[in-house]
Parts: C-alpha cells; structure tokens; sequence
C-alpha cells in the first residue's frame, strides 16, 4: 500500500543511516522497523517495585543541624580546604 508519512527530522536521518549501512532500500528499513515496533507492543515487561533497604550511617555529632544541611555542607568543605592547605605548608 502507498501512503505518505511526516517522519521527524532525527528519525528520517536515523532510517536512511540504516538502509545505507545495511544495503537495503529505505522501504525495506521503515517496514522492518514499523513490523519490529508493532510485533513487540504490549511485550514490554513491567518495571518491579524499586526496593531500598536502609543502613545506619551512625549517630549526628553533637552541635550539627541537619535542617540546614547547605550550610553544614559548606562548613565542611571549608575545614577540608583548610586541612589540605594546613598540609602543604
């Protein structure tokens, strides 16, 4: 059957990279992969439930405010610049 098709930009280019390396005409390749798309629809498998099993990463040390975990992030980026320069001295 004849029909006409609007295929996006990066799909054409797709489809006429594949014909060209398969050696086959660009019918051949949009059949094929219309038939490959169709055949599997339905097939795909189900994603599981993502599972996470916590771990206890210990205690907060005392003095520390996890609510403001930019500014204990910040802090602790200062002392371990401090510490490295400390080092090169």
């Amino acid at each position: 059957m004849r029909t006409t098709l609007t295929l996006e930009d990066h799909l054409a280019r797709s489809l006429r990279e594949e014909a060209a390396r398969s050696g086959r005409s660009f019918k051949e390749v949009v059949n094929d992969t219309l038939r490959t798309g169709l055949s599997r629809r339905g097939r795909i498998p189900r994603a599981h439930a993502y599972r996470l099993e916590p771990a206890s990463l210990g205690r907060v040390r005392a003095g520390i405010d996890l609510d403001k975990a930019l500014e204990l992030a910040a802090r602790l980026e200062d002392e371990e610049i401090a510490r490295e320069l400390e080092l090169q001295r």
